[in-house]
């Protein structure tokens, strides 16, 4: 398949990550959570079968995690069974299928976790975005399932934009030292998946390389950070202590560091 000649939609094309994916695929039909509600199977299957795509990446999804646990059913509709809509109609145009989850399908019980590891969601959003990998699986074989973790991106709330209006707030800013994982910049990410298109059907783990604690993600973008264990900063929605994904099928992307510095360029810009 020759990406350039076929016809790309994006779903979900507002978001973080939509917005760059719209960047990296600028002749792709965009659609944004007002266009298409991803929770309607009958929407879904009737706009993709007019639009006929080649390829339909799905950005869309619920990732307030602790709003998560708060908002149970919707958080199922749109990360479990939003995807399954999107499958379906993606089987009956012969479309390939990029959709997004997440490290939070597992549980943080082991150092790391390569792509066919059994999965142990042990919050309300991990379960649902397994839900959805299932849900996919369930109705088609042209997929891409792409795991990613701690998403940074320039459109939208991210964990580097909460450190900096943090720190400006406050003296210091106490970040948890005992939850790691792999920080991934949406640019690189969005980049990336011009190459996953053309691989085989399948799961990937896709992040920035280099692991850290959220205490030294923190530290790298503040000057401000102090250290506490989870315990001392609960939070509504249970993180697993590491959901470091590895990636054991592509490439790997650039170091976290350097992706942080292009970000942050890129926002004083």
């Amino acid at each position: 398949m020759v990406v350039g000649t076929i016809k790309t939609l994006i779903i979900g094309a507002s978001g973080m990550l939509g917005s760059d994916l719209c960047k990296v695929f600028p002749d792709a039909v965009k659609l944004a959570h007002q266009d298409l509600d991803i929770t309607d199977r009958k929407q879904v299957i009737e706009s993709i079968l007019k639009i006929k795509p080649d390829v339909v990446i799905n950005a869309a999804a619920y990732t307030n995690v602790d709003g998560c646990e708060d908002n149970r059913e919707l958080t199922f509709q749109v990360n479990g069974y939003g995807p399954g809509h999107i499958a379906e109609a993606c089987s009956k145009v012969g479309a390939v299928l990029v959709h997004f989850s997440t490290d939070y399908v597992f549980d943080g019980s082991k150092k790391e976790y390569v792509e066919s590891d059994i999965p142990n969601p042990i919050n309300v959003y991990g379960h649902s975005k397994l839900l959805g990998e299932k849900k996919i699986i369930e109705n088609m074989d042209d997929y891409r399932i792409v795991r990613i973790s701690w998403l940074f991106g320039i459109h939208g709330k991210n964990f580097v934009e909460t450190m900096l209006k943090l720190s400006r707030e406050k003296d210091t800013v106490r970040v948890v030292n005992d939850q790691f994982g792999k920080p991934t910049y949406t640019m690189d990410l969005a980049t990336k998946i011009k190459e996953v298109i053309e691989l085989e059907p399948g799961i990937y783990h896709i992040t920035n390389d280099g692991v850290c604690s959220c205490y030294e993600f923190a530290s790298s973008i503040i000057d401000n950070a102090i250290p506490c264990t989870s315990e001392e900063f609960p939070r509504k929605a249970k993180r697993p202590k590491y959901s470091v994904l590895v990636n054991t099928k592509t490439e790997l992307m650039r170091h976290w560091k350097e992706a942080l510095e292009a970000y942050l360029r890129g926002r004083n810009i």
